[in-house]
């Protein structure tokens, strides 16, 4: 009875499966790296780092502008004069066209021309660092998400199995009950611990159906399409090295990078603030025009058009004395953030090592308990059915087999969730180390 039972539950849920889309890890994977938001702002900020890098070398080039002008007057002038002359110039009109054309050219500026476009350039690297890392702890969260659904349908079918058991419970006490060999005691005690597995069963469902949905969200997929499947088992990598791990996270960690590399800005920082220290040398040429048309001159000296073309160039050195030591509190602001930069790299090291020993340290724990519980799980089987067994020829207690059923609950629960927790040491251990990315 108890095989027919759960071969028509296991069949069932086969057939519902199947109706269902699978979604696979790699699956929600890539849908993460093309839709999630976290890293569609991070790639909008490489993109803008990168965007500034291409115009780096205009800092070398010359700045040139342009101006152009025209103006229309008229001059309407009436004059009386001591000896009694008298002059009127009403209805004088002229137009003004002028230009310039003028270029500056800085030729050295305390090199701080060659440190902006290594900001720039580290900042491209920057950003391309960020995106690496963000795109690295969106994959770890998939990855924990995905697992912690199948771990939660693990424990529907763990839930579907005690009901089995429970519903086989029920109609051995109804049956013994009904030929007054067992007492009715028995019968309600059954029921109540079947229907509050079967409330367990339903909470499970909505609990599976969260977790799809938290997983939908990183993917920036329709919240409430919570119709389909993941798979039914968390492999786990058993392999992992503690010296091998520890040498290579502390030289790829991409957080640790990202702190390098705000390190490496910072001190780039401080060579463009001493930069002002330095004189800035330029040259500067300039072409300037102007011409007036006049219909009529104002005086006998006065042209009725006059132009005028003048190209000058030259060098000029703008030489800092005094600037209200505003250069000296730059170089100091800059000193202090590069202290800031080393002592957050040396707290991000001291960080990430701490959480190499702790997640190593968790991964190898579960993983021996991931072999215990495996052993735990047959022999928790065994003793229920025994105990099931037991209660039909009338040789013992439902207690017995009610204590029996919830070791076994219990096994399974332990099982589940020391898997479980082995993937998640081992996603931490990747995530940490960089290996969650392909290249």
């Amino acid at each position: 009875m108890r095989s027919t039972i759960i071969f028509c539950t296991l069949l069932l849920g086969f057939m519902q499966g199947y109706a269902q889309q699978v979604l696979t890890l790699d699956q929600a994977i890539d849908l993460a790296l093309k839709n999630n938001y976290d890293i569609r702002l991070a790639q909008n900020d490489a993109a803008i780092y990168a965007n500034d890098y291409a115009y780096a070398n205009m800092a070398f080039v010359p700045r040139v502008n342009a101006t152009a002008g025209r103006t229309w007057s008229h001059t309407r002038t009436k004059q009386e004069f001591a000896n009694g002359n008298k002059r009127d110039t009403s209805g004088i009109k002229s137009n003004n066209y002028t230009g310039n054309v003028n270029l500056n050219w800085t030729l050295f500026d305390g090199l701080r021309m060659f440190t902006s476009r290594e900001r720039l350039e580290s900042l491209r690297d920057l950003g391309g660092l960020a995106l690496r890392d963000q795109m690295i702890n969106t994959i770890a969260d998939i990855i924990n998400g995905y697992y912690d659904i199948v771990q939660q349908k693990q424990q529907l079918r763990n839930l579907s199995e005690q009901m089995s058991i429970s519903e086989e419970r029920v109609k051995l006490s109804d049956a013994k009950f009904q030929t007054g060999l067992g007492p009715k005691t028995d019968l309600l005690q059954s029921r109540v611990d079947y229907n509050a597995q079967k409330a367990a069963y339903l909470r499970q469902q909505t609990v599976i159906s969260q977790r799809k949905a938290a997983l939908n969200q990183l993917m920036v997929v329709a919240v409430a399409n919570t119709t389909y499947e993941v798979e039914d088992s968390i492999p786990i990598n058993l392999e992992l090295v503690y010296g091998n791990l520890q040498q290579e996270i502390m030289r790829n960690n991409a957080a640790l990078k990202v702190a390098q590399q705000n390190l490496f800005i910072s001190q780039i920082d401080l060579k463009t603030a001493k930069g002002a220290y330095f004189p800035v040398v330029s040259f500067n040429s300039a072409y300037n025009f102007s011409r007036v048309n006049s219909n009529a001159a104002t005086n006998s000296f006065s042209p009725i058009f006059n132009q005028n073309g003048v190209f000058n160039y030259g060098f000029t050195a703008t030489i800092p004395i005094f600037n209200g030591l505003d250069v000296k509190r730059q170089v100091k602001n800059a000193k202090l953030n590069v202290e800031y930069q080393k002592l957050w790299l040396e707290n991000a090291q001291t960080r990430v090592s701490l959480s190499i020993d702790s997640t190593f340290k968790n991964y190898e724990y579960y993983k021996q308990s991931v072999t215990l519980e495996e052993e735990n799980i047959g022999l928790a089987r065994e003793n229920a059915m025994v105990a099931l067994e037991r209660f039909r020829q009338g040789v013992s207690t439902t207690l017995e087999v009610k204590l029996a059923q919830q070791s076994l609950q219990d096994a399974f629960n332990r099982l589940i969730l020391a898997r479980y927790n082995t993937k998640l040491a081992e996603t931490e251990l990747l995530r940490l180390k960089g290996e969650l990315l392909k290249q």
